[in-house]
């Protein structure tokens, strides 16, 4: 199949959390091919090294792989301070780093419930404070947060999840207002269930699986990391100039 380029996003800057695995690696990947200059943070050193070396063999530019905590504010700050120091002022920022794992009631902490909502929505607010002087600067840009379906169904096995996903859209919308006076446009996306090879070892097991969740969905076939790249490539382009405060589902028809 034939999918669209976008030439407004050669040369600009782009800062993606979560960005050495899963669908963070494909959403990388997406940018690097439209001609982008990539940043990435992530805890996996090692897959993030792997990711720059697939590119680099790929062609063009590599992505500035960063290793760092999204949960810790002043190492997130000073990634994307690296991330403009080295390439320029960040024109797109994804927020993509998140965790869904599944937790008893009954075994939550506070120390857990903290770490669950400061991974999966607290680090898309400091991400976004910290490059809005950036954005500023260049007289606009685009930020993308990733949501989850999730918080649509309210899962029992993972409120915590559930509850910071659903904060993430909120904090869209705010954002979107805020800051739409500096030409910086600020969405959502709702995946949902995407099968990455995190998925597929600790939740979709089995071909059986798989398929049971496929059936779930209006479009019969794998969700894939892919798809959700292209519509976060879609929203950081000129091509989506007059798209803010929206949120939109990729799920194959789940929800």
């Amino acid at each position: 199949m034939n999918f669209a380029r976008y030439p407004s996003l050669s040369g600009r800057v782009v800062f993606v959390s979560g960005g050495a695995s899963g669908i963070g690696a494909d959403i990388v990947r997406a940018f690097h091919a439209n001609g982008a200059k990539v940043a990435f943070v992530d805890l996996q050193a090692d897959a993030g090294a792997h990711l720059v070396k697939e590119l680099a063999d790929a062609g063009g530019a590599p992505p500035l792989s960063i290793a760092g905590d999204v949960t810790d504010v002043a190492a997130l700050r000073a990634a994307i301070e690296e991330t403009r120091r080295r390439l320029g002022p960040i024109g797109v920022l994804v927020n993509n780093a998140a965790n869904d794992e599944r937790h008893e009631i009954a075994s939550v902490t506070p120390e857990y419930w903290r770490r669950a909502i400061d991974l999966n929505l607290s680090h898309h607010f400091f991400a976004a404070q910290a490059v809005h002087p950036q954005m500023r600067e260049l007289g606009g840009g685009a930020i993308v947060n990733m949501s989850s379906v999730a918080w649509h169904f309210g899962p029992p096995e993972m409120p915590a999840y559930a509850a910071a996903k659903a904060g993430v859209t909120a904090l869209t919308y705010s954002l979107a207002r805020k800051f739409g006076a500096d030409n910086i446009r600020v969405n959502a996306i709702e995946p949902g269930a995407v099968m990455t090879e995190r998925q597929r070892k600790l939740w979709y097991t089995t071909p059986e699986a798989v398929a049971a969740m496929v059936q779930r969905q209006i479009l019969k076939r794998d969700l894939l990391g892919e798809e959700i790249a292209r519509a976060a490539v879609f929203l950081a382009a000129d091509d989506s100039r007059m798209i803010t405060k929206q949120t939109i589902v990729v799920d194959g028809g789940l929800r």
